[in-house]
């Protein structure tokens, strides 16, 4: 199985019932795995094969989870209900815990994986009500863009267009790691008064945002690729709900992206 710079598709398990339909049906399916203690066992609803439904309800439903919170605290925050402040970073800290849980556990657990959606919901809800106040209109902008940018993505996955391979499998993680390392650099240096300008308002800070989207939705291309492994492989269905979490994590990133660069946009008028 190849690496992803997703680190919810680490440690993942490996193999179940045989070959399964994909996301690609051009692709080769990868052989199949002894049944788990070597004999044939009746699959329970948890342990029958993964399937592309599975992945695509578990994925809808995580997203539709941080879509109702984000709107409902996105409207508390615009109606002057409540301060953006506390949902903000109380969902960014309930959020990161949570991440880490799902990731260490390293066992599929729906309330957590929704948990965790209607978490980073609150979060992205109260960072979009800010924003749009500033620019109207923005928040339904960006999450359009959002999932242009998936569907796309999708789109070419599907058909082929852009083949996931070691190299380019590689680049990504490379990008996705100095991406990180360079936002770390930014925040570290912007504590002892120095700004990088990379993330204020001017060329480079377009340009950087960009750079990152870009990188972002290449992320979604090894996130389909993995998810198609696992189908592939006979992954336990449950493990659905793992892939949900890693989509939904690069959504995450994607969305605050576009919606900053939306708000540059803007400010630069």
């Amino acid at each position: 199985m190849r690496s992803t710079s997703n680190p919810a598709f680490r440690n993942l398990p490996v193999g179940g019932y045989g070959p399964q339909a994909g996301f690609q049906p051009q692709a080769q399916g990868y052989p199949g795995q002894p049944p788990y203690g070597g004999y044939e066992a009746p699959p329970t609803t948890g342990d029958r094969p993964m399937t592309v439904d599975d992945v695509v309800t578990k994925t809808a439903t995580t997203i539709a989870v941080a879509l109702a919170t984000g709107i409902i605290t996105a409207i508390a925050v615009l109606g002057g209900a409540i301060s953006p402040w506390p949902p903000m970073i109380g969902g960014l800290i309930v959020g990161l815990i949570l991440s880490l849980v799902i990731i260490f556990k390293k066992t599929p657990n729906a309330g957590l994986v929704l948990a965790y959606s209607a978490a980073e919901g609150v979060f992205l809800g109260a960072i979009t009500g800010v924003f749009n106040a500033l620019v109207p209109g923005i928040a339904l902008q960006a999450i359009l863009g959002t999932a242009l940018v998936f569907i796309t993505m999708l789109v070419v996955y599907k058909t082929g267009a852009v083949k996931v391979t070691p190299k380019l499998t590689k680049w990504i993680i490379g990008a996705t790691i100095g991406a990180a390392g360079l936002m770390l650099v930014n925040l570290l240096l912007s504590f002892m008064g120095v700004d990088m300008g990379i993330r204020g308002n001017g060329p480079l800070a377009i340009g950087i945002s960009l750079l990152f989207i870009g990188i972002a939705a290449f992320n979604f291309l090894l996130d389909f690729d993995m998810a198609d492994q696992m189908i592939r492989s006979g992954t336990p269905s449950k493990w659905a709900w793992y892939v949900a979490f890693g989509l939904m994590t690069t959504l995450v990133w994607l969305y605050l992206e576009i919606l900053r660069l939306l708000y540059m946009l803007n400010s630069s008028d």
